[in-house]
């Protein structure tokens, strides 16, 4: 599957990524902000499935929401898993679209957008948990 290639403005520089991610969330705010999800990491040639917890999708009522992105300062895939914590502030791209970087207690960088106009990431107070199935 060949994925777009996103402007690298995180905090990944001049690096390139080592795999690349896709993720699709259900969310719904409501004031309560649920939302949860599952993704696919690209590395070393392998698809690998895996779980998303915390990712808030902004002001949208109930929707499913796309969102890819880049990863970087991955060696191994047992470094993927773990709790995403935001680096500076969100990044807005051309069309519209909304983009985080988060990185990791591995030291694992993701620089994430969302593939739909107009949908506002955020990560929960707890950050994103990402889970290997």
């Amino acid at each position: 599957m060949a994925l777009a290639a996103f402007p690298n403005q995180g905090v990944a520089q001049s690096k390139a990524p080592v795999g690349q991610v896709t993720i699709e969330m259900t969310g719904l705010a409501a004031g309560i902000g649920i939302s949860w999800g599952s993704g696919t990491l690209w590395f070393k040639g392998k698809k690998i499935p895996f779980r998303i917890e915390g990712l808030s999708l902004g002001d949208v009522g109930y929707a499913t929401v796309g969102a890819t992105g880049g990863v970087y300062n991955l060696k191994e895939v047992r470094d993927f898993s773990g709790t995403y914590a935001a680096v500076g502030a969100g990044v807005a791209v051309a069309g519209g679209m909304a983009g985080m970087t988060m990185k990791n207690e591995n030291g694992v960088v993701i620089d994430l957008y969302a593939t739909q106009q107009g949908v506002k990431l955020n990560l929960g107070p707890q950050g994103l948990t990402i889970k290997m199935r």
